[in-house]
């Protein structure tokens, strides 16, 4: 079931509805721990949906969470950035290409609009473009499905990563433990 309300939803992972993306999201609804109606950027097409694969009442989208917009991509004003990489860390999709002290560029046909990129831009130079011609709901999916195996890969580099640098980290914490017992 998890799994069918996560293909419902729109893969922004922008937690706005109040969770770390939207599998935690899917698996709240399936465990009865969040309601159906928490996700702006799905809208009442999104709650439709996933009320009626669940056979509950749709109810209207709880403002509280935020409101429902068109589908945006983000554009960052190149004569602006400074090669910070802020927003290269918070993209959940890895949709923005950069390095440190360069300019920085999103690929907007990657972008999920989630906006994540916007708070730690120190100079603010990216801004939500809305997309032109809105997406079809067939493109909608295809789109989903696309933002949901890049969100995966880059949770799995992360993953790994992380594994790599406790590794070293714990190598390197043995390697001074001989070092240290070797000179006692």
């Amino acid at each position: 079931m998890i799994d069918q309300i996560n293909a419902l939803l729109p893969q922004t992972q922008c937690g706005q509805c109040g969770f770390k993306g939207c599998r935690p999201y899917a698996e709240a609804i399936a465990s009865g721990q969040a309601d159906i109606n928490r996700c702006p950027p799905g809208g009442d097409e999104g709650i439709v949906e996933i009320a009626r694969l669940l056979d509950v009442p749709a109810k209207p989208l709880n403002t509280q969470f935020g409101q429902h917009k068109p589908k945006q991509v983000a554009f960052i004003i190149e004569e602006d950035c400074i090669g910070c990489t802020k927003c290269i860390a918070a993209c959940p999709v890895d949709a923005i290409l950069g390095a440190a002290k360069f300019m920085h560029t999103v690929i907007a046909s990657e972008c999920t609009g989630c906006e994540l990129c916007i708070a730690p831009c120190p100079v603010d130079c990216i801004v939500m473009k809305p997309v032109e011609p809105q997406p079809t709901l067939g493109q909608k999916s295809a789109q989903a499905q696309k933002a949901m195996r890049r969100y995966e890969v880059r949770s799995q580099r992360l993953a790994q990563d992380e594994a790599e640098k406790a590794e070293r980290a714990r190598k390197k914490k043995e390697a001074l433990l001989k070092l240290k017992t070797a000179n006692i």
